[in-house]
């Protein structure tokens, strides 16, 4: 069966959708903050906000746990290091059994892993002791993705932590408001059926070589901004080359 969208799409794609939302996240301009993106969907969103906040970037790894023999659809989510959370709802609904838990769970922990390999290789994930640590999706539809980063981030002791994306389901953002400090959206949806999707007018799957050539074109364009003029020491502060003799 087809879907027909319920709302009229208000985000030209990921990149748009990144501009639309550093809009609301001004205050957190020149504080110190460090912006997480949950790959893939979640990475052009927080280049955009990484710039106009002049942040820190990084990536969190979440993945949704597929429910068996329909993948559209999840039963919760792992982070990278190993954070489980579990929507008990659907599990019980489905009548999963311990098996079928496990076996999904290290899968998908598996994957997680190459993930984060592909990454950040064996770099560790940023400091974020003391700091304000903004969390960065596509969109939030069952929440269970952000509630695994939150969960993880949290065990880092950030100072503060915002979940922010261009959409919500009105249930997610309920659900994630309880585990995050903030919860900052540009659009929220009331519908029964909720589809991040339906926001963008260009919509399309991520895969790991599309986010990661993102994520470096994203290093290079902050290497860039970092080399001008006006961002380099004034000249007695310059390393200079001793005169060879």
């Amino acid at each position: 069966m087809m879907h027909r969208p319920l709302v009229s799409p208000i985000f030209e794609n990921r990149f748009d959708a990144g501009r639309q939302l550093a809009e609301k996240l001004t205050q957190y301009k020149d504080k110190s903050a460090i912006v997480l993106a949950i790959p893939n969907g979640g990475i052009p969103i927080a280049t955009q906000v990484a710039l106009a906040l002049d942040a820190d970037m990084d990536m969190i790894i979440s993945r949704k746990l597929p429910i068996p023999l329909r993948p559209e659809g999840g039963f919760g989510a792992v982070a990278d290091d190993g954070a489980v959370m579990l929507n008990h709802e659907v599990v019980n609904y489905l009548k999963m059994t311990e098996q079928q838990i496990h076996y999904t769970v290290n899968k998908v922990r598996a994957e997680v892993q190459q993930r984060s390999l592909l990454y950040r290789g064996h770099r560790t994930l940023s400091i974020l002791n003391g700091r304000t640590a903004i969390i960065i999706d596509d969109g939030l539809a069952s929440g269970y993705t952000m509630l695994a980063a939150i969960e993880s981030v949290r065990r880092k002791k950030p100072a503060r932590i915002v979940a922010a994306v261009p959409a919500a389901s009105a249930t997610a953002r309920k659900l994630v408001e309880k585990a995050a400090d903030e919860v900052i959206t540009v659009a929220d949806g009331f519908m029964p059926k909720f589809y991040v999707s339906d926001y963008y007018r260009y919509w399309n799957v991520l895969d790991d070589d599309q986010g990661l050539k993102v994520f470096k074109d994203w290093q290079m364009r902050r290497q860039n901004l970092n080399l001008r003029p006006e961002n380099l020491p004034p000249p007695s502060m310059t390393m200079r080359r001793k005169p060879l003799i």
